[in-house]
Parts: structure tokens; sequence; C-alpha cells
């Protein structure tokens, strides 16, 4: 998936200027996006302020973390299993 050349700050600062009231094509036409880009970045980041959004970015990195380390045990935990049927 493509990665977009913004951040998430500047998305949210966006959408936090339209709900304060300028118009979605004046934005649009300043960031060089489509009108339907914009209501995507609405739609994923509405409602959200920018300290939810770093803390929710850091569960994410925690929790993929946490999967790495889930995948990893669970390995050595079935090679472990195999070596000890093997042995009987």
């Amino acid at each position: 998936m493509k990665r977009s050349k913004f951040t998430e700050t500047q998305i949210v600062k966006a959408i936090k200027e339209h709900e304060a009231g300028r118009k979605v094509e004046d934005i649009c036409r300043e960031l060089g996006i489509s009108s339907v880009a914009f209501y995507k970045w609405r739609q994923c980041y509405g409602g959200l302020e920018v300290q939810e959004l770093k803390r929710l970015k850091e569960l994410e990195e925690e929790n993929s973390r946490l999967k790495k380390m889930y995948a990893n045990l669970s390995l050595v935990h079935e090679a472990l299993k195999d070596a000890v049927e093997k042995k009987l």
C-alpha cells in the first residue's frame, strides 16, 4: 500500500481546520490532494486528537512486537515438543 506523503499530525490538522469551518476544496487545493482523499482521511482520523493518535500508534507498534514475540515463542515451543517426542 502506498504511504502518504503527509504525517498523521498534518492529516489531523487538516481535519480540524475543516471542522472549524474551512471549505474542503480550499484545504484540498492547499495540500494538493483530492476531496476523496480528504474524506477518507476524515473517515479514518475523524474525532482523534494528536495525543490520541500518538497513543494509538504506540499501541499498534506494541501489539506488533508482542505478536512477533508470541510467534517466536510458539515456534520454539513446537521445536522442543518435537525434540521430546523423537526421544521417546
